[in-house]
């Protein structure tokens, strides 16, 4: 019987320690360390997993002239708002991050997005919080056609990605990231093991495939993005939607872009 490992993991920086110790030392903070468990697994099977994840060759060395830097058509997301602070559309193969409080709109913006997209490419919109009935009932009170876009509820990214590589979607939501799971991590989902895990196996998914991957995030009750620091770092771009639920309007902002400026504003009523 395999034996399981333990680590002590921080929550602010996703930092590793052999043992629990009252501070972090990666970051300084104080009492954000957790142990989690993780389970035992081969060598070559987790130097497999890693692998490719900017989903590009390994070990091919080229200068900067070799690189070709032919501009990725965007895709329009069909709202001129959510373009403009993505930096001009949505690039293939990006890992998005979209952030807010409970009600802020975040699902429904994502499905009209994704309904308007299914028109003209292949997606799949994956729920883990949400039955596929609450889906449906809401794209029905949105009066949304329902005909193209594909649903999916899961929460294990194995199978997700088993199913992604079936269907061979352009674009894809992950509802939300806090639910998702990785096999391999024995911790609950949401700990700290499992969203760093399941957002980085996903962001390699995009990568390796050309996907646009949204993934929805929930906050803290200080309006920041749950879950570890690094979350943040392995995503290409982080919004966050904001907005009080007595209010018509919602503002989304950049947090971070790689494929564009964060200083844009989006307002949707």
């Amino acid at each position: 019987m395999a034996k399981t490992k333990r680590a002590y993991v921080c929550n602010d920086c996703g930092a590793d320690f052999p043992r629990w110790q009252g501070q972090c030392s990666a970051c300084g903070a104080w009492n954000t360390i957790t142990e989690v468990r993780l389970a035992a697994s081969p060598q070559v099977a987790r130097n497999e997993k890693y692998a490719g994840y900017t989903g590009s060759a390994e070990g091919v060395v080229q200068t900067l002239q070799d690189i070709n830097l032919q501009e990725v058509p965007r895709l329009s997301s069909g709202f001129k708002e959510l373009d403009r602070v993505l930096g001009g559309g949505i690039v293939p193969g990006a890992a998005i991050l979209i952030g807010g409080n409970p009600g802020a709109g975040k699902s429904t913006l994502l499905l009209q997005t994704m309904v308007g997209l299914a028109h003209h490419f292949p997606t799949l919109y994956i729920t883990g919080e949400e039955s596929l009935q609450q889906v449906a009932m809401r794209a029905d009170r949105l009066g949304l056609p329902k005909d193209k876009l594909k649903l999916l509820s899961e929460t294990g990214v194995e199978t997700i990605c088993q199913v992604a590589k079936k269907e061979q979607p352009k674009i894809m939501v992950i509802d939300s990231i806090q639910v998702m799971h990785v096999a391999e991590v024995q911790s609950a989902p949401g700990s700290v093991a499992q969203v760093r895990e399941s957002a980085a196996a996903l962001t390699r998914y995009a990568k390796q495939n050309n996907v646009a991957i949204f993934m929805v995030g929930h906050v803290t009750k200080d309006g920041s993005l749950a879950g570890p620091k690094v979350l943040e770092h392995c995503i290409d771009c982080s919004v966050l939607l904001d907005g009080s639920s007595d209010s018509r309007f919602r503002t989304l902002r950049s947090h971070k872009n790689r494929f564009g400026a964060v200083n844009e504003l989006g307002v949707f009523a």
